[in-house]
């Protein structure tokens, strides 16, 4: 199957990505991964999304969906795959359209007050890059690896997470809309535990299989 997975930050999209195509036996592609290793290769887009990168520009549109496009094209993404982090607007999404058939968006749907309570509780370690939750730490604020204060990402901070949230709704929700409208949105909730979500993806993809 080929599969979106969204979500607004702190869903868990990449989390349950992992753990979904490990039982599906398919590849897990995130635009990140995708212009890295575009790069690395040197390959045309690759090149035009690094002398963006390179002057502190985001990478346009048309270039990211040229590095998908290429990607979608590879040997391990025949049985399917996982998309996670595009497509990020209903612009691309209609773009995808043109060289891809999407099987299922899955929606890791989580109120925004659990999302900012849970990315506001997240601590790393600055030395390790360990990740804790507040909720977890009993009262702790080191590292258990190395006893480093653990600290909060300027990213985790409420009023950032609401910002970030603010964007997600404005420019990433209309895509809810839009695979509804397709017939393949799947949503689930996001606010069990990751096990309980996992088997809800998995029950869901197979009933539409």
């Amino acid at each position: 199957m080929n599969i979106i997975f969204l979500g607004p930050p702190g869903a868990g999209k990449g989390t349950q990505a992992q753990v979904i195509c490990q039982k599906l036996g398919i590849p897990q592609i995130s635009t990140g991964d995708m212009l890295r290793a575009a790069i690395s290769a040197q390959t045309e887009t690759g090149l035009k999304a690094k002398a963006y990168m390179d002057k502190g520009q985001l990478v346009p549109d048309e270039v990211v969906i040229d590095i998908v496009r290429e990607r979608l094209t590879k040997e391990d993404c025949k049985p399917g795959y996982i998309l996670d982090g595009f497509p990020r607007t209903v612009e691309q999404a209609k773009a995808l359209a043109t060289f891809a058939k999407i099987d299922a968006a899955v929606n890791l749907d989580v109120a925004d007050e659990v999302l900012v309570a849970r990315l506001s509780g997240r601590r790393v370690c600055p030395l390790c890059g360990a990740p804790y939750h507040v909720d977890r730490l009993n009262g702790s604020k080191i590292c258990k690896v190395d006893a480093t204060p653990l600290i909060q990402r300027d990213d985790d901070k409420p009023e950032t997470v609401l910002n970030r949230l603010q964007v997600y709704h404005q420019k990433t929700a209309p895509l809810i809309d839009y695979y509804a409208g397709e017939g393949i949105l799947c949503n689930i909730t996001g606010s069990g535990s990751p096990e309980e979500i996992s088997a809800e993806i998995i029950k869901t993809l197979e009933a539409i299989a």
